[in-house]
């Protein structure tokens, strides 16, 4: 006679009442491009006036519908502040956002928006796991904006995967009230 014994497996990363938030969702979903302004220099070295606002009234500012567009140069030249002042005002009424800087400045920007949204009520009183370790870029800026306002609400914050994780911010035991003392 075979004895058979059956073993219940227990999943205790799902009972351990953590919640895994993931940064990654919050990524961009937007068309993001970036205009180098170093395409309109002359000879890569300067911005000449009268070509660039040539560019600016003749180029097809259309391209950039509904686009999010980071304006930088690339290139080692001084170029004037109102050229990105030109840029940014034909790109305006097209784009759906523009800003200074390279893309990942546009989507550090566009991260601190979204986790400006987050209801951090959700995770009031609770066990916190920030995941970290992905194949999408999470600005590290983001993580710390997530965490200041995540160690306002809850419990605990920890950092990795459930499975593994580097703990963060624990919140310390309220004192007990005056009256909650015993006389």
């Amino acid at each position: 006679m075979t004895m058979e014994i059956q073993t219940n497996i227990v999943n205790k990363v799902a009972q351990s009442g953590l919640i895994t938030v993931d940064l990654a969702d919050y990524h961009p979903k937007t068309d993001n491009v970036l205009y180098d302004i170093k395409d309109n220099l002359f000879h890569g070295l300067m911005l000449r006036e009268k070509d660039f606002r040539e560019f600016i009234k003749t180029h097809d500012w259309s391209l950039y519908t509904d686009k999010h567009v980071a304006i930088t140069c690339t290139a080692d030249a001084i170029v004037p502040t109102w050229a990105y002042m030109l840029l940014a005002n034909k790109l305006e009424p097209y784009a759906a956002a523009v800003i200074f800087g390279d893309l990942d400045e546009l989507v550090r920007i566009q991260y601190a928006a979204a986790i400006d949204q987050i209801d951090m009520e959700q995770f009031r009183d609770q066990r916190v796991v920030v995941k970290g370790c992905g194949d999408t870029f999470i600005p590290e800026s983001s993580f710390v904006q997530f965490t200041v306002k995540l160690s306002k609400v809850a419990k605990s914050i920890m950092y990795g995967e459930p499975c593994s994780t580097v703990p963060v911010f624990k919140r310390s035991p309220q004192a007990p009230k005056a009256a909650d003392k015993q006389v």
